[in-house]
């Protein structure tokens, strides 16, 4: 299956993050993103196998960059 989700307010640092945790994952055929102008908001296109529902994949990618963020930040305070 195939998703274009438009992902407002993000830029290069977030999408760059998101595209490589989607391709951590086994049903995840291609994860790319375009930014057509330079303020303009990110177009991300993700493809999966299998007839997988790509959204809920983009959904649990975000939630592993966001624990990855709070596991760096329990850290930080640490020390």
């Amino acid at each position: 299956m195939i998703v274009k989700v438009l992902i407002q307010g993000e830029g290069h640092t977030f999408m760059n993050a998101l595209v490589d945790e989607l391709l951590t994952d086994s049903d995840v055929d291609i994860a790319k993103y375009v930014i057509e102008f330079q303020f303009s908001d990110p177009e991300l296109l993700v493809t999966t196998k299998n007839r997988k529902n790509p959204l809920p994949i983009v959904k649990k990618a975000c939630k592993r960059i966001s624990g990855h963020c709070d596991e760096l930040i329990k850290g930080l305070k640490k020390k």
